[in-house]
C-alpha cells in the first residue's frame, strides 16, 4: 500500500475505485466498504484508493474538538488500513479552508482532477463538501456529468446493532469491552512508553508498567479493571490494567498500569501494546495495601479464567 499525506504527492490514476471517510477505527461496517472496494477494483482492473482525512474533521470545524477521543491514532490507522489489501491511502491535511470546497469543487478538484476516480464505493450516511452539503443523492443525480460510477452500501448490523465509530467509543466509555471489540471485529488497543512512576506496585509483589499515551486524543475506556493481552518485544503476555487515579494509594492523577502476570523484566522506556479483553470491575478504593492485594489476587484469578 502507498500511503501519501498530501494531494500533491498522488499521481493521478487511470482507472481509480475509491472510498472516503475518516475511517476512525476501521470497524466493522468500514471492513465491508473496503472488502466491496477490493471486489469492485479485481473486476474493473483498476486500482483501489481510500481517501481519508486528518485531522478527523471535528477536530477543526466542531465546538466539542477538545473532548473527541479517536479509536484510532494515523499510524494505526494505515497499519490496519494495509491490512485489507489498499493500493493507495491519501491522507489530505484537513483545514478550515478544505472544508470550505463546495460538494462540486470536492468532486471536480479532489475526486477527478487529483485521483482520476472512475468509480465511487460509499457508505450508507456519507456526506462531503461544506456543511456536508453532498451525498449520495447528489452524486447520483450528476453520476453522468462526472463520470463516476457511484455504489452506495447500506447499514452494517451485528445483532440489530448499528455498527459506528461513535457507537464503539460509547461502549468503551461504559466498559462495554466485548461489544467494542465485536463491532470493531478485533481487540481494542492502544500503544504507549513505559515510564517510572512511583513504583509502588513492585512493593506489594505487583509490579505494574505504566503506560503513557502520546496521543492526547486517542480513547482510553473508563476508570477499572481490565482483562488485557500486552505485546512486549514481540509476544503477547496475559496480564490486568487498572485505568483510572489509584485511590487506595494517592489518588493523584489518571493512568493506565499492566501487571504481566509472570514477568518482571525492566521494560522502562520501551514501547508496548495493550489489548482489552474484557472489563473485571470498577475501580475502588480499599481500607489499606493488605484489602487492596487481596482484590488484585482475586482479579488476577478472574482475568486467567477470561484469558
Amino acid at each position: 500500500m502507498k500511503v501519501y499525506y498530501n494531494l500533491s504527492d498522488f499521481k493521478r490514476l487511470e482507472n481509480a475505485i475509491v472510498t472516503s471517510g475518516t475511517f476512525d477505527g476501521v470497524h466493522l461496517g468500514h471492513q465491508k466498504i473496503l472488502q466491496i472496494l477490493r471486489e469492485k477494483t479485481e473486476v474493473s482492473g483498476g486500482e483501489s484508493v481510500v481517501l481519508t482525512f486528518w485531522p478527523h474533521p471535528r477536530m477543526v470545524v466542531s465546538q466539542d474538538s477538545q473532548s473527541l477521543k479517536l479509536l484510532s491514532t494515523v499510524d494505526e490507522k494505515i497499519e490496519l488500513l494495509e491490512k485489507q489489501d489498499v493500493n493507495h491511502l491519501l491522507i489530505v491535511p484537513f483545514t478550515r479552508e478544505f472544508s470550505e470546497l463546495s460538494s462540486e469543487e470536492y468532486v471536480q478538484r479532489i475526486l477527478l482532477e487529483t485521483i482520476g476516480t472512475k468509480k465511487l464505493v460509499i457508505g450508507y450516511d456519507h456526506h462531503f463538501g461544506r456543511n456536508r452539503e453532498g451525498n449520495f443523492q447528489y452524486l447520483e443525480n450528476n453520476s453522468d456529468r462526472f463520470g463516476i460510477g457511484i455504489e452506495e452500501i447500506s447499514r452494517q448490523e451485528i445483532e440489530n446493532l448499528v455498527i459506528s465509530s461513535t457507537k464503539i467509543r460509547q461502549s468503551l466509555l461504559e466498559g462495554n469491552v466485548k461489544s467494542a471489540n465485536d463491532l470493531l471485529g478485533r481487540n481494542y488497543s492502544f500503544s504507549g512508553i513505559v515510564v517510572k512512576g512511583r513504583q509502588l506496585g513492585r512493593t506489594i509483589g505487583f509490579p505494574t508498567a505504566n503506560v503513557q499515551v502520546s496521543e492526547s486524543y486517542k480513547l482510553i475506556p473508563t476508570n477499572g479493571v481490565y482483562a488485557v493481552r500486552t505485546l512486549v518485544r514481540g509476544q503477547w503476555l496475559n496480564g490486568i490494567m487498572n485505568i483510572g487515579n489509584r485511590p487506595t494509594v494517592d489518588g493523584i492523577g489518571r493512568t493506565q498500569e499492566v501487571h504481566i502476570l509472570n514477568f518482571s523484566d525492566d521494560i522502562y522506556g520501551e514501547n508496548i501494546t495493550v489489548e482489552l479483553i474484557d472489563y473485571i470491575r470498577p475501580e475502588q478504593k480499599f481500607n489499606g495495601i493488605e484489602e487492596l492485594k487481596n482484590q488484585i489476587l482475586k482479579d488476577q484469578e478472574r482475568a486467567i479464567q477470561i484469558l
